[in-house]
């Protein structure tokens, strides 16, 4: 582990500032609708090295300036000894930027490799091996959340994959209750892939690549991003309009039995949803987790809309 690094200097200029300021709106009222952040939270951000996570960070070190309310953040990376890792870039530009910052190193890889047969994803075992990590992390830093990069695509690709895969209606919630009682955090989904990519590129990050599930071209979640890719061709607004759906549910016009009855219609006594088919896909770092609704107001202030 690392030793904190310095309080942080006032930040730059950002790059792309029209990128950063819709993105930060956009992060921002995520944050409000969800109640994602509250006073006096330490927050884990999860830095894997990718655009997504270097994003999160900027735009929430942002908001922390704005903030009517008190909060700290402190990045956590996970080494997890990957053939070809090389983790000092990322390690220099935290000490350059003046973030206070935790180093972790876990030799996951060979957990993975040795327990997974050849042809298969690694994602699953990879994902839960990582979270386990980064929530005793979580917890020996004194932090209240775990924020993560996943953004709008992720959820509407997450949302197909169920719909494909596991005969549930589901995605990924911005706020989210583990089992062990962490709170995990998702401030950018109200954020789309490409306005996140061209603010990482102007900000030239130093991306990592993962040689571990990045390289398996096997993978479902690639097939169903490009699918997007082909349909949104032919539907401009595909996006919007899924993320749109995922707060728009009208319970009486589905099939599950829960659901009619909290709309008031009638259902025969012990009617119960068809099981799904396999486990709902909720996200590759909480898997087996329970979402938690938005939280009711109460006496802490929350964070209001936020631009950059």
């Amino acid at each position: 582990m690392s030793d904190p690094a310095p309080p942080r200097p006032d930040l730059a200029r950002p790059p792309a500032r029209d990128q950063a300021r819709d993105l930060a709106r956009s992060m921002g009222r995520c944050i409000r609708d969800f109640g994602l952040v509250e006073e006096g939270d330490r927050i884990m951000v999860c830095l894997s090295g990718g655009k997504d996570s270097y994003t999160l960070l900027e735009l929430l070190e942002r908001a922390r300036r704005r903030a009517p309310v008190r909060f700290e953040l402190i990045a956590v990376h996970l080494d997890q000894g990957h053939p070809g890792y090389d983790g000092r870039p990322l390690e220099r530009w935290l000490h350059e930027q003046g973030y206070e910052h935790r180093i972790l190193r876990e030799d996951t890889y060979e957990v993975v490799t040795a327990n997974v047969p050849e042809g298969k994803t690694y994602c699953s075992l990879c994902s839960r091996l990582r979270r386990g990590v980064l929530a005793r992390a979580a917890a020996e830093l004194g932090c209240t959340k775990i924020a993560l990069g996943h953004h709008a695509d992720d959820a509407i690709e997450t949302l197909m994959l169920n719909l494909m895969f596991t005969g549930s209606l589901g995605a990924m919630p911005p706020k989210l209750v583990s089992e062990d009682g962490s709170i995990v955090i998702r401030p950018l989904l109200y954020c789309q892939e490409r306005d996140i990519a061209a603010y990482a590129a102007a900000a030239q990050f130093p991306i990592l690549p993962c040689d571990l599930c990045g390289s398996q071209e096997n993978l479902w979640r690639k097939q169903v991003k490009q699918l997007l890719v082909d349909l949104e061709a032919r539907v401009p607004q595909l996006r919007q309009s899924m993320l749109a759906a995922l707060g728009n549910v009208r319970g009486s016009h589905l099939l599950d039995p829960h659901l009619l009855a909290a709309a008031g219609v009638p259902i025969p006594e012990g009617a119960a949803p068809s099981a799904p088919l396999r486990a709902p896909i909720t996200g590759e770092d909480v898997v087996g987790s329970t979402p938690s609704a938005p939280s009711p107001a109460t006496s802490a202030r929350r964070l209001p809309l936020v631009s950059s």
